[in-house]
């Protein structure tokens, strides 16, 4: 339960909780995929005439996801952390309500990971999402963004040392 605790958002009384419904024994689920879809927690899908859509989430147990959504609010509200980043990063887009769901579900996989190599929970940062492509990806990707809208866009690096 103490490595439980280093989620953010995960107090005592959730980490108890989640020892309690999905037990400390990881190997059953084989995969994080597969406790989050026991556990009703997985993105639901919905296929009609071929298209693919979102659908809603399985049922679970009740505390499971009460406890998940406990969680998910906390972290969310917490400062300097993925889950933060990532809870703001999906209310603006998805809405608060499928932002928490979403964190909810990366609590859940980071408890699965948690309990099966008995480490504790390892920060990605704030900063995670800027992070992930370069400076010059980023910058091609807002110079593409300029052009769709009719400007002619030249890039040149700045010198900071003059």
């Amino acid at each position: 339960m103490e490595l439980l605790r280093t989620i953010p958002g995960v107090d005592r009384r959730t980490a108890e909780a989640l020892v309690a419904e999905i037990g400390v024994d990881m190997a059953r689920f084989g995969s994080a995929a597969r406790l989050a879809s026991w556990a009703g927690a997985c993105p639901g899908n919905y296929e009609s005439a071929g298209k693919r859509q979102r659908g809603p989430t399985r049922k679970g147990s009740k505390w499971l996801h009460t406890y998940l959504r406990e969680a998910a609010k906390a972290a969310g509200r917490s400062k300097g952390t993925y889950l933060a980043a990532q809870y703001t990063r999906l209310r603006g887009r998805r809405g608060a309500a499928k932002a928490t769901v979403a964190v909810g579900h990366s609590i859940l996989v980071a408890a699965y990971y948690i309990l099966d190599r008995h480490e504790p929970y390892r920060d990605l940062g704030p900063d995670h999402f800027a992070r992930r492509h370069s400076r010059e990806h980023h910058a091609r990707r807002l110079a593409r963004q300029l052009q769709a809208l009719g400007y002619k866009v030249t890039l040149e690096p700045v010198d900071h040392a003059a």
